[in-house]
This record gives structure tokens, C-alpha cells and sequence, in this order.
């Protein structure tokens, strides 16, 4: 299998773990934590566990030059805390269905960026899918089932979360331009990530809520720490090795597809026709994507 094959895969791969999140979250939500609580608990337990493994394996994908810190500051506080933040408040402010397609407008955000930044080529095929799908995410989160209004604040917040998603993968690309291992991106990620959030979290109620129930607890948060982040993190940045941001971010998009197959198998919920519609669409914008041209344009 070629790497640009086995980056596509691994792409792909990540966008369908980060679609089993709600099981975990669900759960953890059940035991009274908030949004911000299990944010916390999601890099302390990816932090230490990447930073435990690399110790082991290769000290030496820890060395970083500190002028370079600026990347993994930027994967860390302008993507992950940001779009986390702005993504839960719009989720306040609007319909978990408006705050999804919002937060999936981070692939037009890539594919502009990643053409002023990185001169990739913006072509038909990426535009085209590109609108696939955004459409298809908007017929999953059932935006035509219910009549949603938006305030304008919530417009703001929701593109500011896809704006942060999208910022992930530029910045992700210029560690890796730098010479950096998807491992030490993710590892310097989770590290940061967690270091700016130990002021703002209420660490009484996390630690009641896993002595209460244990059983529960800790398995739902080791599976969103290791199933949902630690290794699709590893996966999507190791597939930026050899496919694109913009097509990366596109390919990602089968996450919220995940998200609606977990809800109907999992949570029973119902899924309309519009959704099975938005499926249909995410999938063919992922295989348009990945067609080959005359030109070689795989990347």
C-alpha cells in the first residue's frame, strides 16, 4: 500500500473514532460533569498517557526547539481549547444540529488557508466537495427537519468553532514542515492543552463524581482519552504526512456521519431521510476527493 493510501486510511480512520465520542461523553455526562470538566479529564488522561509512552519508546520525539513552540501552542490553545470553547457555547446558544454544521465549516477555513499558506491548488474537485460535504454535515445534523433559528451571536460562536477545528490542521502542517513527528505534535498538544486549563477547572466535583461511580467513570474515560483522542490524533496528524490539510479536513468530515450511525445504533435515536441524504453525500465527496486526476494530484 502506498503512504499517500495509508494516509487517507488513517485520515478516514480518525474522523470515524472521533464519531463514537457521544458514548463517552454521554456517560460521563450522566455522573453530573460538565462540558469543561470532561475537556480536563480528556487531556489529563491523553497527556499522561502520551507523555508516559513516549518515555518509554523515544525520549527523544520530546525535543523541540523553542522557537518552534508557536506550532504546538497554536494546535493546543487556538485549536483545541478554542474551538472546544466556542463549540460549547454555541451548543448554549443554538441547537446541538446548528452548532455541528457551524463547527463544519472548518474544511472551507482549511482549504483557504492552506492555499494562502502552503500554496496548495484550489481545483474544481476540492470546491466541489467541499460543498458536498458541508451540505451532506448540514443533512446529518437534520438542519432541514426543524425550522432552527440562529441569533447572531450564535452565527459568530459556531464559526468561530469551525475556525479553531480547522486551525489543527494548519498548524499540525507547519510542525510537521519542521521536521516534527505526529507524536510530538500530539504529545506537546495534550501538555499545553491540559497546562491551560488547570485554573478553570472544579477538581471537587470530578473527583466525587469517579469515586461515586467508578465502574462507570473510568472506563468512559480512559475510551475518551485513548479510543476518541490519543489514537485518531495520532492517525489524522501522521495522515498530514502525506495528503493535505484541505483534503484532510474534507476526508474528516465523515465523523459526523459516524456521530448519526452511533446515535441510531447506539441511543436508538430515529434518523430521518434527510439524514440517510447527508450520509450519502459525505461518503461522495470523500471518494470524489480521493479520484484520481491526469495531473498526479494526490496530494
Amino acid at each position: 500500500m502506498k503512504a499517500s493510501q495509508k494516509g487517507v486510511l488513517f485520515i478516514l480512520a480518525a474522523g470515524i473514532m472521533w464519531g463514537t465520542i457521544g458514548i463517552f461523553v454521554r456517560s460521563l455526562n450522566e455522573l453530573g460533569l460538565e462540558a469543561m470538566q470532561i475537556v480536563f479529564i480528556r487531556a489529563l488522561i491523553t497527556a499522561a498517557v502520551l507523555l508516559i509512552g513516549v518515555l518509554i519508546y523515544d525520549k527523544s520525539l520530546l525535543k523541540i526547539k523553542l522557537k518552534d513552540i508557536w506550532c504546538f501552542a497554536g494546535t493546543a490553545i487556538l485549536s483545541i481549547l478554542f474551538f472546544y470553547y466556542f463549540y460549547f457555547v454555541t451548543i448554549e446558544k443554538a441547537s446541538l444540529a446548528v452548532a455541528a454544521v457551524l463547527l463544519y465549516t472548518a474544511p472551507i477555513f482549511v482549504m483557504l488557508m492552506s492555499v494562502v499558506l502552503f500554496k496548495e491548488k484550489l481545483n474544481g474537485k476540492k470546491i466541489t466537495s467541499c460543498i458536498m460535504a458541508f451540505a451532506g454535515c448540514a443533512l446529518v445534523a437534520g438542519i432541514l427537519d426543524g425550522g432552527n433559528r440562529l441569533s447572531g451571536v450564535a452565527l459568530l460562536t459556531g464559526l468561530l468553532s469551525g475556525f479553531g477545528y480547522a486551525l489543527y490542521s494548519i498548524f499540525s502542517r507547519f510542525a510537521l514542515n519542521k521536521g516534527y513527528s505526529s507524536i510530538t505534535i500530539t504529545v506537546y498538544t495534550f501538555l499545553i492543552a491540559l497546562l491551560c486549563l488547570l485554573p478553570f477547572v472544579d477538581y471537587a466535583t470530578i473527583g466525587a463524581a469517579i469515586a461515586a461511580k467508578s465502574l462507570t467513570a473510568i472506563p468512559a474515560a480512559l475510551g475518551l482519552a485513548l479510543f476518541v483522542t490519543v489514537i485518531p490524533y495520532l492517525l489524522y496528524t501522521a495522515g498530514l504526512t502525506t495528503v493535505n490539510s484541505s483534503r484532510a479536513s474534507i476526508m474528516a468530515s465523515v465523523e459526523p456521519v459516524m456521530a448519526c450511525i452511533v446515535s441510531v445504533a447506539v441511543f436508538r435515536e430515529k434518523m430521518s431521510i434527510f439524514g440517510a441524504m447527508g450520509i450519502v453525500l459525505v461518503i461522495a465527496a470523500i471518494i470524489l476527493l480521493n479520484l484520481r486526476e491526469h495531473s498526479g494530484d494526490i496530494n
